[in-house]
């Protein structure tokens, strides 16, 4: 993939105009503007549409149509982006324990770490409404500093990232961390679009972070976050499903009004 990856279309896409040398300040600014400017976004997998993860692919929907993905489509990209730029970042799966444990819960999440400047961190842009704007020390330290989010634990033979959870800290996945390749999450995504088991074959979910906070969609109910406070909203019908995304998530997608929704929990 890297061989054949437009930088300068992904660069402008994330609205980055710092250094490209594989540093801190660059992997930094990177991410921030990945998590800013793509959203977290499974409309395709609804709409019955084949998600493609090779270069042409996501640049087509990412890039050029504006739109955004789930977890292996963030990775993948990012992946080649820092590649491209001279990092040399590590693939790896992860097990999401909000609402199952862990003996329940298949390595569903794709994630990157990357080691810079004598340090190591992990670089998550795919995990929603919890993706964290700042590459994570794998030491430990907290991050943004000033308010912590997220925190990295090194827990037995498994590494466990804590996220801020409805006003408490809490387990959001679990990672053995080890080096996975391209097939793996042939497999994970796979799995994602078109299992029964999967979340995104029967669930509604997209997040996407707005001038003012974060706007979260699940199923029928939207979810404004402002000044760390939630404003929710229900949403009447799949018209204002449309509207509300062309708003806040930088795209109009006009089948959204006829998509087919049978199984989504609470849909009109």
């Amino acid at each position: 993939m890297p061989n054949t990856f437009d930088l300068d279309a992904y660069l402008g896409r994330i609205n980055y105009t710092g250094p490209r040398t594989p540093t801190y300040e660059a992997l930094a600014g990177i991410l921030a503007g990945h998590v800013a400017h793509i959203p977290f976004e499974i409309f395709d997998i609804l709409l019955g549409r084949p998600i493609r993860l090779d270069p042409e692919g996501l640049k087509a929907k990412i890039i050029t149509a504006r739109r955004g993905g789930h977890c292996v489509e963030h990775a993948t990209l990012m992946y080649a982006a820092l590649h491209a730029i001279g990092f040399n970042p590590v693939r790896h799966s992860s097990r999401v324990v909000f609402f199952k444990p862990r003996h329940e819960s298949v390595r569903e999440h794709m994630f990157l770490s990357v080691a810079v400047d004598g340090a190591t961190y992990v670089v998550d842009p795919g995990f929603g409404p919890f993706a964290c704007p700042h590459p994570i020390p794998v030491d430990g330290t907290p991050v943004p500093i000033s308010a912590p989010t997220h925190r990295l634990a090194h827990e037995g033979n498994d590494w466990i990232l804590y996220v801020i959870r409805n006003g408490g800290e809490t387990r959001g996945w679990i990672s053995k961390m080890e080096e996975e390749y391209p097939v793996d999450f042939e497999m994970m995504h796979y799995y994602l679009v078109s299992h029964p088991h999967s979340f995104y074959t029967h669930n509604l979910v997209a997040s996407a972070v707005t001038k003012e906070g974060r706007i979260n969609i699940t199923n029928q109910e939207a979810s404004f976050i402002r000044d760390g406070a939630a404003q929710p909203v229900q949403l009447a019908d799949r018209k204002a499903l449309r509207l509300l995304v062309s708003q806040h998530f930088g795209f109009d997608l006009p089948e959204l009004e006829t998509m087919k929704v049978d199984g989504v929990p609470g849909w009109l």
